[in-house]
């Protein structure tokens, strides 16, 4: 399985996690979105673990299942399409979600969060 792993599944992965370990254990490729890597920094310096955990992020990113994936042109197609559907849903996401699904579409990939607010998009497969 290719699996694009959100914020919150990552952080359920380095608290040990059950659930969270088996699924990125049995991922044959993990991605983190640029904008996820951007959410864990943030948080890490407004902590007071961030070496630390910048140490378990890099491990983490170091592996050979493991690639940072970034937005591109492509990438703002899906994401028009996504935020118009939201909209006429009447039910909008966070902005950086949206980013974080149209990764997922572009590059059929199975998507790991806790975020509720995906099942809103039938076109994205989760775990």
């Amino acid at each position: 399985m290719n699996l694009l792993i959100d914020t919150n599944r990552y952080c359920d992965f380095c608290s040990g996690d059950r659930e969270a370990l088996q699924v990125v254990r049995r991922a044959r490729n993990i991605f983190m979105p640029l904008i996820v890597l951007a959410e864990l920094r943030a948080g890490f310096l407004c902590g007071t673990l961030a070496r630390r955990n910048e140490r378990g992020l890099t491990t983490f990113l170091n592996s050979e299942r493991v690639a940072v994936l970034r937005p591109d042109e492509d990438t703002s197609h899906h994401y028009g399409r996504i935020f118009a559907q939201l909209r006429m849903l009447g039910r909008p996401i966070p902005t950086h979600d949206i980013w974080i699904a149209a990764l997922a579409v572009q590059h059929d990939l199975i998507l790991y969060s806790r975020d509720d607010h995906f099942s809103l998009l039938p076109q994205i497969v989760r775990v």
